[in-house]
């Protein structure tokens, strides 16, 4: 079974250009983590500030070891959440 995580973040007014770029990156480094079977971020075409990503992880290791990969420390940690009004996470595992 995979495990499978799904985040929807809402940028702050002004700051979603940023926020997709820095997301836009993310997502191409992410893709690269030998753990990582799917990495799909989207973004609502109505309400550009929001975004919903799809992640889908080998296992849970290899979502932790997503967690402290270098690019998600300095691209997510250290960029984009400061650009967020909100962030809520959901936890799954493939049936």
């Amino acid at each position: 079974m995979s495990f499978v995580v799904v985040a929807q973040m809402t940028a702050r007014q002004g700051e979603e250009g940023t926020a997709l770029e820095v997301i836009w990156e993310l997502a191409v480094a992410s893709r690269q983590e030998p753990g990582c079977e799917l990495y799909i971020p989207t973004q609502d075409p109505e309400h550009p500030r929001s975004f919903l990503f799809y992640e889908q992880y080998r296992d849970e290791q290899a979502f932790e070891e997503h967690c402290a990969s270098e690019h998600f420390q300095r691209l997510a940690v250290g960029a984009l959440f400061g650009l967020l009004e909100s962030r809520e996470r959901s936890f799954y595992k493939t049936v």
